[in-house]
């Protein structure tokens, strides 16, 4: 035997399992995963499928995958270092695991040329190479959604053009937001607390594809040069109605509502004994403090661009813990007095920088920004009577 020919022919045979060229029947697609029950699967997510059943191959890659078990995985995650990768699975694995989940799965498939087809297909398993994976993720601008879109942008060397739908509102990036998570959910409140004004700003047609239903939505509209971008769609799995399992006991508004209370039962208490609840004041002004210096941080020490221009800082403010050593003095000074009155003006800033839409906040912390108005009121009064001022 020719042992020559034999490697020439093993040699093409792995060279076609590595180009593994498309048939003409090939498929690509977009799939939409609607949103889950956690939080980090609140916004949905979005799949490529490559099918050529005369391949046999029915394959997903995605952009969703984190590395939660790495050491340092909160941290990077906390300072905006978090990388994400691309994955790949066989598509009834995607399938079937989502429906498991009882979330909606939406398909498109794409109206394109067999090149096409195959340039994104070999991006895809290029991209997938250990040494490609990795990229640097954003919320906003680079993360599962908007890599399905930049990768065919960049790949079919072609204008994609995403008309807008009929009826289409444009919104901030905080509503947006509040579509998948409302308001009176704790992972709400902490993305309130979190994330700066500038996600107050309204976003672009483009931009409102950093959720992976308005994918679904623009792809639709979408035109691929002078042909359509989606030639047909359906819908794989419709998410069956479960009851909903919202805690309202222990719902931010709830909670709060809970603790403003107490401080204004307190406060109501120490106002008729003409006293201070010394224990009160130095949780709240070490409590807020605290959230002041995290706010801070990750508006300065970090790499995230959406924790900036923070005005939660008006009411947790980081020089709290300063009054707070001052006043568990037993003869405070004098500054304690302009100090509290300098708190009440940020409060009432804080509300005008809400009523004007420079910055929206958390609405389950009103009954909490309102006790603490009535307890600086209090200190002003009480501090004004002891020092004499």
């Amino acid at each position: 035997m020719n042992y020559r020919y034999l490697f020439l022919f093993l040699a093409l045979s792995f060279q076609n399992v590595w180009t593994q060229n498309l048939s003409s029947q090939a498929q690509i697609s977009v799939v939409t995963i609607g949103p889950g029950a956690s939080l980090n699967d609140a916004f949905g997510h979005n799949v490529f499928r490559i099918l050529d059943r005369a391949n046999d191959l029915d394959v997903g890659y995605d952009y969703g995958r984190f590395p939660f078990d790495e050491p340092g995985f909160y941290l990077n995650f906390a300072q905006g270092k978090l990388n994400y990768s691309i994955g790949k699975s066989k598509y009834n694995d995607i399938k079937d695991f989502y429906i498991w989940q009882n979330r909606t799965i939406k398909e498109q498939v794409l109206n394109l040329s067999s090149e096409e087809k195959q340039a994104i297909f070999d991006y895809l398993k290029n991209n997938y190479k250990p040494e490609n994976r990795e990229y640097l993720y954003d919320f906003f601008y680079n993360n599962c959604a908007t890599k399905i879109r930049d990768v065919l942008q960049v790949v079919t060397n072609k204008e994609i053009i995403f008309p807008e739908p009929d009826n289409f509102q444009p919104q901030t990036f905080r509503s947006l937001i509040r579509e998948k998570v409302p308001t009176n959910l704790w992972g709400s409140v902490g993305i309130d607390l979190a994330l700066g004004s500038v996600i107050d700003q309204q976003a672009t047609a483009q931009e409102h594809m950093f959720l992976p239903d308005y994918i679904h939505v623009f792809f639709s509209e979408a035109t691929l040069g002078s042909k359509k971008l989606v030639s047909s769609e359906k819908i794989i799995y419709q998410e069956k109605p479960t009851e909903a399992s919202l805690d309202i006991l222990w719902s931010p508004f709830v909670v709060f509502t809970i603790i403003g209370l107490l401080i204004i039962g307190i406060t109501y208490s120490d106002f008729k004994k003409q006293k201070r609840s010394k224990i009160l004041d130095t949780i709240l002004l070490i409590s807020t403090m605290l959230i002041g210096i995290m706010v801070l941080l990750l508006w300065f020490a970090t790499d995230h661009q959406t924790t900036a221009q923070n005005y939660n800082l008006l009411w947790a403010f980081p020089l709290n813990g300063i009054l707070a050593w001052q006043i568990a003095k037993r003869q405070p000074k004098a500054w304690v007095i302009p100090f509290l009155k300098f708190l009440v003006i940020i409060l009432a800033l804080m509300s005008f920088h809400w009523t004007i839409g420079v910055q929206v906040f958390a609405p389950a912390l009103i009954p909490l920004l309102l006790a603490l108005l009535m307890r600086y009121l209090f200190l002003i009064n009480y501090f004004n009577r002891k020092l004499n001022v």
